[in-house]
């Protein structure tokens, strides 16, 4: 891992994910990029062109100085930090910026979908996780520590999914992180028999070459299946949780054909989404 992005709008959340990050960077020798994306108003759009250049020029100079108070950090000290500023506030340009740096993970502070205000509500996360190409790591709030060990990885045990779970746990073990693997068995149209889910997490296995996951695979059954995850996740003590998004239709995780954005918006734990 050598770039880490973190998406920022100055607030409490940001500084969650921007002080992981940093622990991330310290660990594993990576540079840190912070960005941030001007919130325009309506009004810049109908102005004038020097009104533009002044609006534009006055809120450059506050991001500017948010900047220098925001960067200002005891962990920051001794990592390379670049901060950069975006002057739309298209969410999909944070993976346009990812990929032009050649970044390695996305890490953003999230509010869930109980607050409405700033930049990274829980919908605004959602859309940086639709459209992103890397692994993109969603911090809720301020961790006791940063150093992740353990990780449950959603997993449906569709075939469609294998290369993307296969890049999920290679990353994550490159990075010292044991993986676990759950699937959540869902009453009604969900539901699978034992034989059933045997046949399919073994076509799975066999799909992906590694036989060797069968003895991390875990089951549980629940009502639905961001219950069954956080459930199990805070039974294990797990330090993370880790889901297979889908781009066109956002964080997607395909127990059933049933689809669970509420992972990422209810978990109190991090959150890593690798795109399928």
């Amino acid at each position: 891992m050598k770039k880490i992005i973190i998406p920022v709008d100055f607030s409490k959340y940001s500084e969650y994910a921007l002080k992981s990050a940093a622990s991330l960077a310290r660990k594993y020798g990576a540079e840190l990029t912070v960005m941030h994306m001007l919130e325009l108003s309506d009004s810049i759009f109908s102005s004038s062109y020097n009104e533009k250049g002044e609006e534009m020029a006055f809120m450059l100079m506050l991001a500017n100085q948010k900047f220098d108070n925001f960067l200002d950090k005891d962990y920051l000290e001794g990592l390379t930090v670049t901060p950069v500023i975006k002057k739309h506030k298209v969410l999909k340009e944070v993976n346009d910026f990812a990929a032009s740096i050649q970044a390695d993970l996305i890490v953003m502070g999230s509010k869930g979908h109980s607050d409405q205000d700033g930049v990274f509500t829980g919908s605004n996360t959602e859309k940086v996780v639709r459209h992103s190409d890397i692994p993109v790591l969603v911090i809720k709030e301020e961790l006791d520590h940063t150093e992740l060990k353990a990780i449950v990885l959603a997993t449906d045990f569709d075939s469609d999914s294998v290369p993307a779970t296969k890049n999920a746990v290679t990353l994550l073990e490159s990075l010292g992180i044991e993986v676990s693997f759950l699937h959540v068995n869902l009453p009604n149209i969900g539901f699978m028999s034992t034989d059933e889910i045997q046949d399919r997490r073994n076509s799975f296995l066999e799909v992906a070459g590694h036989p060797e996951w069968s003895d991390r695979i875990n089951y549980v059954a629940d009502y639905s299946v961001e219950d069954g995850v956080l459930k199990f996740a805070n039974n294990n003590n797990a330090d993370a949780i880790a889901v297979i998004s889908h781009g066109r239709t956002g964080l997607n995780l395909f127990f059933g054909g049933s689809i669970s954005e509420d992972v990422v918006n209810h978990a109190r734990l991090p959150v890593i989404t690798f795109k399928q």
